[in-house]
C-alpha cells in the first residue's frame, strides 16, 4: 500500500500492537506512542489506517500495516497485541484470525467492554493454543484513551509481567500512582469493569435525581442547579460525574438559546454493561438495589408509548412541588439534605458493587485485591471520586467488616446523613417525584438495620404451597409443616 510504511524507522519492531483505530482504539495507539512505546496499527478497513497515519502518524513511532500478517510480523516476541474492536463475534471473529498467525507465548488483550463470561470462554481457547488472552477493562472513555485511562488487565500472571511497565506509561495517575493493577486470572478485569459500570449507572441516576428535586421540587434553573453542583463538586462530594453535571447544567443550547438539558429528549441509552451488573448480582445473590434501580429508570424512560399514553389521558397525583412548609425546611435546607441523601446513598451504591465484586471473586476463585480497586478508580476513569480514597483506606486497614457500611467512616457519615435523606425521600413521594435510587438504597439501609425482616413470612408461604422447607430460630435442622394434614404437624426433612 503506497500509503502506508511498512516498518519503522531503522526497521525496529514494535512493543505494542493495537487492531481497531475507531475513537477508542485511535486515542489508546496515540496514547501509547506517547509514552515512547513503537505502536503496530492495523484496522480492518485499510483506508481508517492510512487517516490515522496522516492525521496522528508524526505523534510517535508507529508501525501501520495493510494485512494482519504484516501486522503481526511488526511485533517484537512476545507479541501484545490490544483489541479495540466491538464487543461480541465481532472479537471471536478477530481472535480467530489472530490464532492462525501468532505463535506460543503471544499475548491477546481485549480492551472492549466484553461479558466476563466471554473473556472466560475465551481464555480457555487462546490458552488451549499455547497463548496467553488477558480481558482488560478500560475506562475513561475518549479523553481517557488519550490522556491516561483506568485499566483493569486480567489474565495470568506471566501475561502481567510483560504488560505491566507498557500499561503503567500509559495510565492515569492519583497521587503519582498508575491507576492499573492486574486484578486476577482469567475475566477477573472485566468483571470489575462491569462493576464499575454498573456503579456509574447509579451514580448518574442519584445526580439526576438530585437535579429532578430542584428543578421541579424547587422550581431552580439549570444555571441554579449548576452553582449548586459546582458547589458540591468542592467537598466530600467531589468527583468527576458531579463535576461534568455542572458544565452540563451551565451549557446553553446555541441555536434555541435553550438551557442545553431542555432540548435533550428525555431516554437514556444503555449499551448493556449495567444490566449485566444486575444479572451477575441476581446469579451471585447479591443485591444491588441502587444499581438495579438506575438500569430500570433508564429503561422506563424508554416507555415512550406508555408516556405518551399518559399525556392525553394523565395518571393522578401531586403536581411535583416540594412542600417545605412541611418538610420544615426553606429552599437552602432541603437542597442541603438533597446533598446528604445523594452522599449516602452513593456510598450505598458503591458498598453494593464491592459486595459483588467480593462474591463474583469467592464464585471463580479469583484473588481480588478491593483497596487496590478502589486506588485505581481514582483517576481516568468515570467515577473517579474523591472518598475513593476512603475505600481504599477502609479496605487497607486490616479491619474485618461485611461491608463498607460498616467500616467506621461510612457508617458515621451515613448515620449523619440519614435524618435529611429520609426527609428527602419522604418529601418526593408526596410530592409525587420519582426517586428511585434514593428510596432503594434507604430501604437497602434500612434492611441492614432490621433485626427481623419479613423473608420469615416468605419462607412460610414457600413451605406451604412448594414444601420448599425452612429453619427454625430455635433449633438446628430443616424443617416442613404438613400444610394439607389435619394438625398440620413439623417434619424434619434432615
Amino acid at each position: 500500500m503506497s500509503d502506508l510504511t511498512a516498518t519503522a524507522s531503522g526497521g525496529a519492531k514494535a512493543n505494542i500492537g493495537v487492531i481497531g483505530l475507531g475513537v477508542m482504539g485511535a486515542s489508546l495507539a496515540r496514547n501509547l506512542a506517547h509514552h515512547d512505546n513503537t505502536v503496530a496499527v492495523y484496522n480492518r478497513h485499510s483506508s481508517k489506517t492510512v487517516d490515522f497515519m496522516k492525521s496522528y502518524g508524526s505523534e510517535g513511532a508507529f508501525i501501520p500495516s495493510e494485512t494482519m500478517e504484516e501486522f503481526v510480523a511488526s511485533l517484537a516476541k512476545p507479541r501484545k497485541v490490544i483489541l479495540m474492536i466491538t464487543a461480541g463475534p465481532a472479537t471471536d471473529a478477530v481472535i480467530d484470525e489472530l490464532l492462525g498467525v501468532m505463535e506460543p507465548e503471544d499475548i491477546i488483550i481485549d480492551g472492549g467492554n466484553s461479558f466476563y463470561e466471554d473473556t472466560i470462554r475465551r481464555e480457555k481457547n487462546v490458552s488451549a493454543h499455547g497463548l496467553h488472552f488477558v480481558g482488560c477493562g478500560i475506562s475513561g472513555g475518549e479523553e481517557g484513551a488519550l490522556k491516561g485511562p483506568s485499566m483493569m488487565p486480567g489474565g495470568s500472571d506471566w501475561s502481567w509481567e510483560y504488560l505491566k511497565p507498557i500499561f503503567e506509561s500509559i495510565a492515569a495517575k492519583a497521587e503519582g500512582e498508575p491507576c492499573v493493577t492486574h486484578i486476577g486470572e482469567n475475566g477477573a478485569g472485566h468483571f470489575v469493569k462491569m462493576v464499575h459500570n454498573g456503579i456509574e449507572y447509579a451514580d448518574m441516576q442519584l445526580i439526576g435525581e438530585s437535579y429532578d428535586l430542584m428543578r421541579r421540587g424547587l422550581g431552580m434553573s439549570p444555571t441554579e442547579i449548576g452553582d449548586v453542583f459546582d458547589d458540591w463538586n468542592k467537598g466530600e462530594l467531589d468527583s468527576y460525574l458531579v463535576e461534568i453535571t455542572s458544565e452540563v447544567l451551565h451549557h446553553t443550547d446555541a441555536k434555541t438559546g435553550k438551557p442545553f438539558v431542555d432540548v435533550v429528549v428525555d431516554q437514556a441509552g444503555m449499551k448493556g454493561t449495567g444490566t449485566w451488573t444486575v444479572q451477575t448480582a441476581l446469579s451471585l445473590a447479591v443485591p444491588v438495589t441502587g444499581i438495579a434501580e438506575a438500569v430500570f429508570a433508564r429503561g422506563l424512560s424508554g416507555q415512550t408509548e406508555q408516556r405518551k399514553e399518559n399525556l392525553a389521558n394523565p395518571l393522578a397525583g401531586p403536581d411535583g412541588r416540594i412542600d417545605l412548609s412541611a418538610a420544615g425546611m426553606d429552599k437552602a435546607a432541603f437542597v442541603e439534605a438533597i446533598r446528604q441523601a445523594l452522599y449516602a446513598s452513593k456510598i450505598v451504591a458503591y458498598a453494593q458493587g464491592f459486595d459483588e465484586i467480593q462474591a463474583g471473586a469467592e464464585e471463580h476463585n479469583w484473588h481480588i485485591d478491593l483497596g487496590a480497586v478502589a486506588r485505581i478508580w481514582r483517576g481516568g476513569c468515570i467515577i473517579r471520586a474523591k472518598f475513593l480514597n476512603r475505600i481504599s483506606d477502609a479496605y487497607d486497614s486490616g479491619r474485618k467488616f461485611s461491608s463498607l457500611l460498616f467500616a467506621d467512616y461510612f457508617k458515621s457519615a451515613v448515620e449523619d446523613a440519614q435524618a435529611a435523606w429520609r426527609k428527602v425521600v419522604a418529601a418526593a413521594a408526596q410530592a409525587g417525584i420519582p426517586v428511585p435510587a434514593f428510596a432503594s438504597s434507604l430501604s437497602y439501609y434500612d434492611g441492614l438495620r432490621s433485626g427481623r425482616l419479613p423473608a420469615a413470612l416468605v419462607q412460610g408461604q414457600r413451605d406451604f404451597f412448594g414444601a420448599h422447607t425452612y429453619k427454625r430460630v430455635d433449633m438446628p435442622g430443616t424443617f416442613h409443616t404438613l400444610w394439607a394434614k389435619e394438625g398440620r404437624q413439623e417434619v424434619s426433612s434432615n
